[in-house]
């Protein structure tokens, strides 16, 4: 396994995924879907958690921290139809356009490290 503990600089992806966190967190306000507690305390509850990885991330990476997002991310796209706000649409779609921009940015930023490591092997 490489070790991908240290590097010296937050990748541009983590600011990213922590940016995606604060739109998630305040799309309930944003949007106008508060009154669907479903909904609203999945987005926030997802978006706090997404941002304490992303801050992980950003003050020291660990390769666990870009899975758990991307995984984070997954979730995303599937919670409305598992939580069961799909009929809220507000909310489904920025469930599922946010999860999969948080899965794409976490699955660039392991494949750039996994491929700058190995360019350095």
């Amino acid at each position: 396994m490489v070790d991908l503990g240290s590097r010296e600089t937050a990748k541009p992806q983590d600011w990213v995924n922590l940016v995606l966190a604060v739109l998630l967190f305040i799309s309930p306000w944003a949007l106008g879907f508060t009154d669907h507690i479903h909904a609203a305390r999945t987005a926030w509850a997802s978006g706090i958690v997404i941002g304490f990885v992303a801050l992980a991330a950003i003050v020291q990476f660990a390769e666990w921290e870009e899975w758990l997002n991307l995984l984070l991310g997954v979730w995303l796209i599937f919670a409305p139809w598992i939580v069961g706000f799909a009929g809220v649409v507000a909310a489904m779609r920025t469930h599922v356009a946010l999860g999969v921009l948080i899965a794409l940015f976490s699955a660039w930023e392991l494949w750039a490290v996994r491929h700058e490591t190995s360019a350095h092997a």
